[in-house]
């Protein structure tokens, strides 16, 4: 299969689809696992701004719902054919190919005065998987499709089912609510803000970070445990403790990691004459115990594989979202978002840390209404492999894709300077495009991919050692979204990246990689 050819595939699938849109309904997320934009319109008065309290994030079972009888019925459908040109090795290996999967969820529920339940099942199947697509050493898996064909045993055509979310909520004085049972999670998103432009930012620059459910990933992750919220005049508590599912890349989702995480967060919003915002102060803790898996870092293999001892990890961070409105400029907006780490990596002491800060512009344009974003992330990496200390940042359980949709690269090791422009057109078609500048930060570590344990045998992370190179990758990237007839949206995704002297030190053959997608989902 020739990725240009699937390439060509999306843009005439886009222009077919923006042919004909009519009044669909806006969705709360994109079934790619990142969330929709959902900007407010412009405003022009600062009288617009709405109170300031923000309200807890309802369940899922109050999205897209049927009634059936007395229960609430949903039905998701995501199709997605992936298309992969990764970086070429300098022996004969599959690094360009496409393949399909499909992800089902059908959902019941019920609400009542008090408390209400949830049960949500899930079909996955992942088809033709390329088969030659993994290689030894450092150039490793080339791309998703070896990512899953691996995960899944050596298997082509995969297909599995599985429950991925079955809890109840409790309503408790005081507005007070208990969740319990298996559920998904995103770090971060514990309340929906009252001001849709906060709410914008919160949803698709905060969130996931350091746990996610990896909805991007053709299965995707749960948590088996409890949540309890509730709201004072001081702000939003959340408290999270849980175990996350397996999945992700495999198509057994069923049972649970030997890992535990805990997690606590204060939100409290902030209301000026023209402006808004959010703050957030967050703590979790992270324990794997899955003593027999081989921990990816910078060590050699040896001292790796004599390394049984637990990862114990504390992670303390806040961050801040606030948007200024001006009458005739548009509206400003700004982020910060930091974190630092503790704790023992097996026998090594673990210290490590992370910062983001961005700035965007909405102006008052309409028919475009485009939002201009700039912004830096970095996570610390480790130095000196031989010191005892562990400082490479550690990003637990995240959904990667949000912030690196070409999914060859995350937070860990990595300095990224990035601009984005995103267009609103009429009939909710959006169209967004972003370019990254990616260098590892620290040139002795390694280069990261994945997004945290989804096996009870696979670390969930690899590492490339670098070869004493910084410089990582040049990424730009387009993607469409629109809404179709009856239900039905489409998405499609092209990006190009320009491999840089980590790359071209593993991949000699060729340093440029490419990957795109067309998606359709179904929701009723």
């Amino acid at each position: 299969m020739k990725f240009t050819g699937i390439a060509k595939s999306v843009f005439l699938l886009t222009l077919v689809a923006t042919a004909g849109p009519v009044n669909a309904q806006e969705q709360p997320g994109s079934g790619d696992g990142t969330p929709r934009y959902q900007l407010a319109a412009p405003v022009t008065s600062p009288q617009n701004s709405p109170a300031s309290q923000p309200k807890p994030a309802p369940p899922a079972a109050s999205r897209s719902q049927h009634k059936l009888g007395p229960l609430d019925l949903s039905l998701n459908w995501r199709l997605r054919t992936e298309a992969w040109d990764w970086f070429e090795p300098s022996v004969p290996a599959q690094n360009a190919y496409g393949f399909e999967h499909s992800l089902l969820r059908i959902s019941l529920g019920q609400k009542r005065e008090h408390f209400e339940w949830f049960v949500e099942g899930a079909q996955d199947a992942i088809l033709d998987l390329p088969t030659a697509a993994v290689l030894p050493g450092r150039p490793g898996q080339l791309g998703l499709g070896g990512t899953y064909y691996t995960a899944n045993g050596n298997g082509q055509n995969n297909a599995n089912g599985f429950v991925r979310q079955a809890y109840v909520d409790f309503v408790l004085p005081d507005n007070a609510q208990l969740r319990v049972g298996r559920f998904t999670f995103l770090d971060g998103a514990e309340v929906i803000p009252k001001d849709k432009s906060v709410a914008a930012l919160v949803n698709t620059r905060i969130t996931q970070r350091l746990i996610g459910d990896f909805g991007f990933s053709a299965v995707g992750r749960s948590f088996d445990g409890a949540q309890l919220a509730f709201n004072t005049s001081a702000g939003n508590f959340t408290f999270f403790g849980a175990r996350p599912t397996r999945g992700v890349y495999q198509i057994d989702a069923m049972g649970e990691l030997n890992v535990d995480l805990f997690y606590g967060a204060w939100n409290v919003p902030v209301r000026l004459k023209s402006s808004s915002g959010l703050f957030r102060v967050f703590s979790l803790g992270y324990v794997d115990e899955r003593s027999s898996v081989l921990k990816t870092d910078s060590r050699s293999a040896a001292l790796r594989a004599a390394d049984h001892e637990h990862i114990r990890i504390g992670t303390y961070g806040a961050d801040y979202v606030h948007v200024f409105r001006t009458q005739n400029a548009g509206q400003y907006d700004f982020l910060i978002w930091g974190a630092v780490q503790n704790g023992s990596w097996g026998v090594l002491t673990h210290r490590a840390g992370a910062f983001v800060a961005e700035a965007g512009w909405q102006p008052v344009i309409h028919f475009l209404n485009p939002w201009f974003r700039a912004g830096y992330s970095y996570g610390s990496g480790d130095s000196d492999s031989g010191d005892g200390r562990h400082s490479t940042f550690f990003q637990v359980l995240p959904t990667p894709r949000p912030y690196a949709r070409f999914p060859f690269y995350n937070m860990m090791n990595n300095q990224d300077f990035f601009g984005s422009t995103m267009f609103r057109l009429p009939h909710s078609f959006v169209v967004r495009s972003e370019l990254h500048s990616l260098r590892l930060a620290d040139s002795q570590d390694l280069w990261y991919t994945g997004g945290g344990a989804f096996q009870p045998h696979t670390f969930g992370y690899t590492g490339r050692a670098s070869g004493g190179n910084r410089s990582l990758a040049n990424v730009w990237d387009v993607s469409m979204d629109v809404p179709l007839r009856y239900g039905f949206s489409l998405t499609t995704y092209y990006a190009h990246a320009w491999g840089k002297s980590v790359v071209e030190s593993i991949y000699p053959a060729g340093a440029n990689a490419q990957f795109g997608y067309v998606e359709t989902n179904f929701h009723f």
